[in-house]
């Protein structure tokens, strides 16, 4: 299926935090909304990737998608802060608009509130999303994870499995989405590492650690997911398909 990926020409707002300005752009939601997802970069490049702009489409079925850029990002740095900064600039920037409960166009965000990022904007959701006593954080209802790097490339032995498995382990439905051949995590490797884990669901798709092969496959997993927190379904069980032949139904995904 070929699939246009948006070029996000959004309005930007900044958001005060103390390693930095943030800066957060917004993709409303049509029709009646469904909550917000929430989603962090990558630690390298300077444009959106494109697993991340097709997630946007998902305003679509009602749900607000912002788009949190860190600080390092908006100063122009080519290479990301060390993770408690990261997750620092993130925290500030969600209790800034939760405090204010608006968004950058002045609509309250819809409730409820999905953390979610792309490889280095996982492990910040994921480490985010709970708080140091192992409890959920208030208002989050669940993690979505693109392309989660459970290791460095070659380095298995350096495994992030206790970060993904925070989300799960408080009790929040949880999400990967991998490419079959990532160097930094394939999803049967996941799969060894989180075996037993409730509340997180793995899905796998074509590709490395770009799975952009199969956008479809990759809007249709994350639509299917927040489907399941809209109807309280969502993480009821472990649930692994690390078969890309098996295909969710494709999402809308007219422009």
């Amino acid at each position: 299926m070929n699939l246009v990926v948006p070029v996000l020409d959004l309005a930007r707002q900044d958001v005060p935090t103390t390693r930095g300005p943030a800066q957060v752009r917004l993709v409303p939601p049509r029709g009646t909304p469904r909550g917000t997802l929430l989603l962090g970069h990558g630690a390298g490049g300077s444009r959106d990737a494109a697993d991340v702009r097709a997630l946007t489409t998902l305003s679509q079925e009602g749900w607000a998608v912002l788009l949190v850029d860190q600080p390092w990002r908006v100063a122009g740095r080519r290479v990301a802060t060390p993770p408690p900064t990261l997750d620092d600039a993130w925290i500030q920037v969600v209790e800034r608009l939760s405090t204010r409960d608006e968004a950058p166009d002045g609509s309250p965000l819809p409730r409820p509130w999905v953390y979610g990022g792309r490889s280095a904007g996982a492990r910040v959701a994921c480490r985010t999303s709970v708080g140091s006593d192992g409890v959920a954080v208030a208002g989050v209802a669940g993690v979505l994870c693109l392309a989660f790097p459970l290791h460095p490339p070659g380095r298995p032995e350096r495994s992030r499995a206790a970060e993904l498995a925070r989300p799960p382990g408080a009790g929040l439905p949880t999400l990967v989405v991998n490419g079959a051949r990532d160097p930094m995590g394939t999803p049967e490797e996941i799969a060894k590492a989180v075996d037993g884990m409730e509340m997180l669901q793995l899905r796998s798709v074509p590709g490395t650690h770009s799975p952009t092969r199969d956008l479809a496959a990759v809007i249709g997993y994350a639509g299917e997911f927040l489907d399941g927190l809209a109807t309280g379904a969502a993480g009821d069980s472990v649930e692994a398909d690390l078969s890309p032949e098996d295909r969710p139904t494709p999402r809308s995904t007219h422009r």
